[in-house]
Order: structure tokens, then C-alpha cells, then sequence
């Protein structure tokens, strides 16, 4: 199975894809989704959807997994809210069956605490997918676990 893994945001959309095949997890491939902050919040959300759709139709997920907003009290938390809405309109628009979890879960799911530091997720992520190096940037390796905790969580 191919896992769309997603961490919204507006400025960075990090994404990762993994595969099932076999019973283990490898990663196919993982990155960010970048927008220029020069853009209107409108013309940032449209280059979300676009480079969504190109990922989707570059590796036609079975599943996405996106992380839930956990609430901020921020001056972005508004335009963060919209972007994952642009995120979840996209993965509907191509049927794609998708799951959401909070931050808690992903941390419970991969690093067996839901407290876990960012650094024993991502021991994890790397341990799970079998990688010498660390994914970058970190949006990129916080989709990789949200992908994860899709197929762990199936």
C-alpha cells in the first residue's frame, strides 16, 4: 500500500510517501511543499493544491494520513487552518480514504509515549524505514511519521 503522509502548514506543506509492500515500510520519497510569503494567502493556498495534485498523480496513494492542527494561540493559525483545508479538499477531490491524528497520537504510535521529544520520533521514523540519515527538512520526517502512524494505525 502507498501512504501519503502530510504535515500542514501555509509557508511549508511537508510530505512523505512510504510503501507497505511486503509487510515492511520504505520510504519512496519525501520533501516540502514551499510558498512564498511575498504571495497572497490565496495564490500560496492554489500552490498547495497544485503541487498536491502532482504528488498524487506521481504516486497515486491508497491512503493519506494527515496530522491534525493542534491549536496555537498565533498570528498564522488562521491562514495554517486554511492551508490544511486546501490539503484535505485536495485528497477528497481524488477519493483518496484519508485518517487524521493529533500530534499525541503520532508521538504515542511511533515513539510508544505521547510526550516523546521530536528527536526520539524521528529515531523512530529512520528505525522504521530503515534510513542511515535523517529525512530533511523536518516537515519532510514529521510527514514520514504521520505516514507511519497511517499504516500502523490502519
Amino acid at each position: 500500500m502507498i501512504i501519503l503522509g502530510i504535515d500542514p502548514g501555509l509557508a511549508r506543506v511537508g510530505y512523505g510517501v512510504i510503501d507497505t509492500a511486503g509487510g515492511r515500510q520504505r520510504m519512496l520519497d519525501c520533501g516540502i511543499i514551499r510558498t512564498d510569503s511575498g504571495q497572497s494567502d490565496g495564490d500560496r493556498m492554489v500552490e498547495i493544491a497544485r503541487d498536491m495534485r502532482l504528488l498524487i498523480r506521481n504516486w497515486k496513494p491508497e491512503l493519506a494520513a494527515v496530522e491534525k492542527f493542534f491549536f496555537y494561540r498565533s498570528s498564522n493559525t488562521i491562514s495554517v487552518v486554511q492551508a490544511r483545508g486546501v490539503v484535505m479538499m485536495t485528497l477528497a477531490r481524488f477519493k483518496i480514504p484519508t485518517v487524521e491524528f493529533p500530534p499525541m497520537q503520532i508521538k504515542l504510535a511511533l515513539a510508544g509515549f505521547g510526550h516523546a521529544e521530536k528527536v526520539e520520533v524521528l529515531e523512530a521514523v529512520m528505525r522504521e524505514l530503515n534510513l542511515n540519515d535523517p529525512p530533511r527538512p523536518d516537515d519532510a520526517a514529521d510527514a514520514l511519521a504521520v505516514a507511519l502512524t497511517g499504516w500502523f494505525q490502519r
